[in-house]
Parts: C-alpha cells; structure tokens; sequence
C-alpha cells in the first residue's frame, strides 16, 4: 500500500495543548488517531495521552492486515474509554478526565471510521467531501432534524457541547463506525480536533487540502495555521493527521 501521510498539533492560543494526534503505519495498514482532551474537565491532557497510547498498542499488538476492522475499532475505543475512566475514578464526575475522538483504519485500498464526540473525520476527492463523520452533539441533532441550517450550526451558541465522550461516567459512550468505504487514488483522509474544523466550512478545508502536486504535510500545517488564525486570540488548540492514498 502506497500512502503519504502527515500530522501536526498546534497550541493555538491556548496555554496547554490537550490535543494529541498520531499515524501508525505499517506494512499493510495505516492508523490515523487524533484524541482531543476536553478542556473544561481536569487533566484533559492526560485523557488525550492515555487514549492515543492505548490505540496505538492496540494497533501494534494486532496482526495485520487486521481480520475485523470495525471490531478493532470498536474494542480499541472501549479500551481508551476504559483508561480514561481509571484516571478519574477518585473524582468525583463532573471533575473526571474526558476527551473525543476519531479514528481511521486504512488497509486493502479501504479506510473505516469510528468516532466519539466532535473530533471528526474527512474523506476528501479532487476537492470536494466525499462525506464526513456527523459530530455526536446536540446542534448536530438539530441540523439533522433540519430545525438549522448549516450557517447556523456554524454559528451555534452550543455548538462546543458534545452528548458522548471518552472517560467521566463508566458506561461505554455512544460511538460511530462507518461500514467499508473504498478509496481511489488520490483520496485524502483527515482526522482532526475541532480546532480545526471549528471556524472553517467544510469545503474550505476540501479545498485546502486538494493540491496533489504539493507535499500533503505542507497543506495539512497550512490548513491548521489557518484555523488557528481565524480562532482568533482564544484558538483551540488545533490538531490533525491525514493520509493521502496513492494505490
């Protein structure tokens, strides 16, 4: 499998980044993992650390190409839930560590998604969304039902909350996996914190990333530079890894 692939995380303007973001890549599969600490509830940083640590162990430990791809994801999530719980079970709940996150598996010229929470997932073709993940939180709700328009999500009061995570209460969350999506070449796969999707439209960020012709490290640092500049002074830290598929 013939792939390009990069990551960054930006601070922002923010005092701590509680982003962290990963590619594995081996032999015949790929793992792309961005985990987004939730900043309001303590130790968000050690909740990014903890999961990215124990999804990439996961990935490591598990013959490849992997037999079950979305029941890797599946348990790998639970496994990430599972350590972010264990941080915080002298807190009491509304203090634990918490965090979101999305993951993509890539092998056999297919890639297939899982998320929890707003950190999201972007399938990219010649400059347009093929589809992304649909964040687990209450003003995607409302878009869905059609009671906003996309303008107004984008603008939302409550557009930060989010209805499931990793870590707080035991309970497994509310988790997201895509069925098989197959790729062509030239397709671009971009996990990221909404750091990054956060004051950008989805098509800014298609395009963003569409140049074939330049390096796909130099378009993803590019693309973060400039959510964080349109975050303003207050920017989220900002914090993504993309693949391009080359064959």
């Amino acid at each position: 499998m013939q792939v390009e692939y990069a990551d960054l995380s930006l601070l922002g303007g923010r005092e701590e980044n509680q982003d962290r973001a990963a590619v594995a890549v081996a032999e015949h599969a790929v793992l792309l993992v961005v985990v987004d600490g939730m900043g309001g509830h303590a130790d968000g940083a050690r909740a990014a650390e903890t999961s990215i640590e124990l999804l990439l162990e996961a990935f490591w430990n598990t013959p490849q190409p992997l037999f079950d791809p979305l029941g890797f994801l599946h348990l790998g999530l639970g496994k990430a839930h599972e350590g972010v719980v264990r941080l915080g079970l002298s807190l009491p709940l509304d203090k634990r560590p918490r965090a979101t996150c999305a993951v993509c598996l890539v092998q056999h010229g297919s890639a297939y998604f899982a998320h929890v929470g707003d950190s999201r997932i972007y399938w990219l073709r010649q400059g347009s969304v093929v589809t992304r993940t649909r964040d687990h939180s209450h003003v995607e709700l409302l878009l869905r039902e059609g009671l906003i328009t996309p303008e107004q999500a984008h603008n939302h009061p409550m557009r930060n909350y989010v209805d499931s995570c990793l870590g707080g209460d035991q309970m497994l969350p509310d988790m997201t996996l895509s069925e098989r999506r197959i790729l062509q070449q030239g397709d671009v796969i971009m996990v990221c914190s909404d750091g990054v999707w956060g004051g950008l439209h989805d098509e800014d960020i298609a395009a963003s990333l569409a140049d074939d012709d330049r390096p796909l490290s130099e378009l993803l640092t590019a693309l973060s530079h400039h959510a964080v500049k349109v975050g303003g002074p207050m920017a989220d830290n900002a914090s993504a890894a993309a693949l391009r598929f080359r064959g």
